[in-house]
């Protein structure tokens, strides 16, 4: 190496011996008529330099300085650096690249920089201690699930990038193939056909660190391109896939952070709504749902009256932040999320209720609501009617709103959701159920005798894992059964016919002895963003796409030159007007 060291590294222990450091002027700060100091950056650190002032190094130059490690002067020490005791003199400096002045400064002022400047300068923005950091602890996380999955004795293997069109529901990004012009491969959403198929196979334990495509809407938790623990068992039931991937998740967060979580809670689907409104319930704060039908049953407030479902959240000591403009807004945020409006009341000083409806509700009604809600003075109670679903997840959005911390904040609150519906809702058109998740899922043994009496109540034996109100993924136990395969696809209006074309090259291997089997998948930089303090996984990926798509480094996408189009026997149609 052309060092001896790092220049963070360098200690009170390293005093008197000759060294060489390597890396970026971070400053340069003139001392006196012959001087200089130059606080010389690598990635793990700064320390600082005494340099002839004769020597021209600016800032980013990259330099090697080769000197003596020296004890500071008495009042000079720096105690916000780790080498902050000590300095290197004595030195000699060799230039191995010059630089321009760097477009935005490369330090935590860089925060407020507009971010699509940021990315267009990405290899700029990457040797800023926050995103040196961050792609540390990302490269620890896959250290840690790679290293758990193996000692659990999964095996890895590597599946296709060019793969069929799939069921899985995301919109896919398309390859045209040159050899059979107009056909198209998919990229990967997931490798799911393939790790079924491994089992069928007899590998029993898989598992990959899986590249995946979705062509879907950018936000904070989502780039077109993101990477998965991906993993599948046979002879699993749900407890064993749930402790499998449970030491994977543990260990990542061991190696980010030095400390090891305890054992996951468990959660029904059912519970999870009652309770938070959501099925990615953030738990590090309370304000749960309060149910309050039987409250307001034989109310005269025709609102109330009418309503499947009455449930209320208490933001506690919040009624004064909140004036009458605020709950307006806050009333169409309620109902821009399915609500047909929403009921606000501040508790006033004797626990009266300030609300545009206290007067249509009796004096037993108002008492009954104040203690279900344990108010107290200065607490804001938001209250929703509606049909079950809809006032859960309003009031799950409004909770988060209200009282979510920032990702930063901790703790980390882990949790599995289970037993989710097999099915979610009716489509419109043709009356028939609509999966919960994929049409492979397999139903829960305890409610198969209502799949075609009460197919809207039967269980999934399918499973989320959620962090600070982050999926960070999903999984299930898969149909292997042929017949049982055949009932779903019936209540999906699929007869054999169109399962053959459909899913034909995927559930034919199934008739040769398919071993029961079930499976996990969790985003990687979803759970490195959570654990290095990031509320978007853009800071824990070396050259995300922004919202817009749009790579303002390479100017991706591009068009293509016509001959290119011509033998791939591809025509591009003009812009929709």
């Amino acid at each position: 190496m052309m060092r001896t060291h790092l220049c963070g590294v360098l200690t009170q222990a390293n005093i008197g011996d000759k060294v060489t450091v390597t890396g970026w002027v971070n400053r340069r700060r003139e001392h006196g008529e012959h001087l200089a100091f130059v606080d010389l950056r690598d990635h793990t650190g700064i320390v600082q330099c005494v340099v002839d002032n004769t020597v021209d190094v600016r800032s980013e130059y990259v330099i090697k300085v080769t000197g003596l490690v020296q004890q500071r002067p008495e009042g000079t020490v720096n105690e916000a650096l780790t080498t902050g005791q000590i300095e290197i003199s004595d030195v000699e400096v060799e230039i191995l690249s010059a630089a321009e002045p760097p477009p935005f400064p490369l330090d935590d002022r860089a925060d407020e920089v507009d971010e699509m400047v940021r990315l267009k300068y990405r290899y700029l923005d990457l040797r800023r201690e926050r995103m040196q950091r961050n792609m540390r602890v990302r490269s620890k996380v896959n250290a840690a699930v790679r290293s758990a999955m193996v000692r659990q004795e999964f095996v890895e293997v590597d599946t296709p990038m060019l793969m069929p069109t799939t069921p899985e529901g995301a919109r896919e990004f398309v390859v045209p193939s040159r050899q059979k012009p107009g056909s198209f491969y998919a990229l990967p959403q997931s490798p799911q056909l393939y790790k079924q198929l491994l089992m069928v196979g007899g590998l029993d334990r898989y598992f990959q660190i899986a590249r995946c495509l979705r062509d879907e809407d950018l936000r904070a938790d989502r780039q077109y391109e993101f990477m998965q623990l991906d993993m599948e068992m046979s002879f699993a039931e749900v407890d064993d896939v749930l402790a499998a991937v449970e030491q994977a998740v543990l260990d990542a967060a061991e190696a980010a952070t030095g400390v090891r979580p305890g054992d996951i809670e468990r959660m029904s689907w059912h519970d999870a709504m009652n309770r938070f409104g959501t099925d990615k319930p953030d738990l590090r704060f309370d304000m749960e749902l309060i149910e309050l039908t039987e409250t307001f049953a034989g109310t005269e407030f025709k609102a109330f009256g009418s309503a499947e479902s009455i449930k209320g959240i208490n933001a506690k000591g919040a009624a004064e932040d909140w004036g009458r403009n605020k709950l307006d807004g806050l009333t169409e945020t309620a109902k821009s999320f399915g609500a047909k409006g929403m009921v606000w009341m501040k508790v006033g000083p004797n626990q009266e209720l300030d609300s545009p409806v206290a007067k249509f509700l009796s004096d037993d009604e108002k008492q009954a609501l104040a203690a279900r809600c344990a108010a107290e003075p200065g607490d804001l109670l938001l209250l929703i009617a509606d049909e079950w679903h809809t006032t859960c997840e309003v009031l799950g959005e409004l909770r988060n709103r209200l009282g979510r911390p920032p990702v930063s904040e901790g703790p980390y609150k882990y949790l599995w959701v289970v037993d989710f519906p097999l099915f979610v809702g009716v489509d419109k058109t043709s009356g028939l159920p609509k999966p919960g998740h994929h049409p492979f899922c397999h139903p829960h043994p305890e409610d198969l005798d209502k799949m075609e009496t009460d197919p809207m109540a039967v269980r999934a034996w399918a499973y989320d894992l959620v962090l600070n109100g982050w999926e960070l993924g999903s999984g299930s136990i898969r149909i292997h059964d042929a017949a049982l395969q055949r009932r779903v696809f019936a209540l999906l209006g699929i007869d054999d016919d169109e399962a053959e074309k459909r899913f034909g090259f995927f559930l034919n291997p199934f008739k040769y002895g398919a071993p029961p089997h079930g499976g996990f998948a969790f985003g990687l930089e979803r759970l490195g963003a959570i654990l290095a303090g990031e509320e978007n996984i853009r800071e824990v990926i070396a050259f995300p796409k922004p919202q817009s798509g749009l790579d303002p480094m390479t100017g991706a996408p591009n068009e293509i030159d016509a001959d290119v189009l011509a033998e791939l026997g591809v025509r591009t149609l003009p812009p929709a007007t």
